[in-house]
């Protein structure tokens, strides 16, 4: 029986963006403020950004688990594009929780990550 971890390990992942290697071989995740330092085999507190021998890997690349238009209206963008539409995406693993969110039922919630293999 394998568990959730060794399932993870067998997802497709891809190399991360905006991260710096530590000389510990640590990792900096730059994607967000929290900018977590991040030791091997652990993830930041998004739950989806995950050290892996000194290279920091993204597990939900290609998991988009709500995807749509939206009027520009819709965001949280003052006088930006006014009658314009957004592409909006979503994934498991936002570390923001705002309470605007049109997303958060799902963004950090454990139970859909787990059934997304994460």
């Amino acid at each position: 029986m394998t568990t959730v971890r060794e399932e993870t390990r067998a997802l497709e992942t891809r190399e991360a963006l905006l991260y710096e290697r530590g000389p510990d071989g640590s990792v900096v995740c730059n994607l967000c403020a929290h900018r977590c330092r991040i030791r091997p085999g652990l993830r930041g507190i998004c739950g989806v950004r995950e050290n892996r021998d000194g290279t920091l890997v993204t597990l939900v690349f290609d998991r988009v688990v709500s995807a749509g238009i939206d009027p520009i209206e819709k965001k949280p963008f003052f006088h930006f594009l006014p009658g314009s539409l957004a592409y909006s995406i979503a994934t498991v693993g936002c570390n923001f929780h705002c309470l605007f969110c049109a997303h958060g039922d799902f963004s950090f919630s454990r139970k859909v990550a787990i059934s997304f293999g994460i």
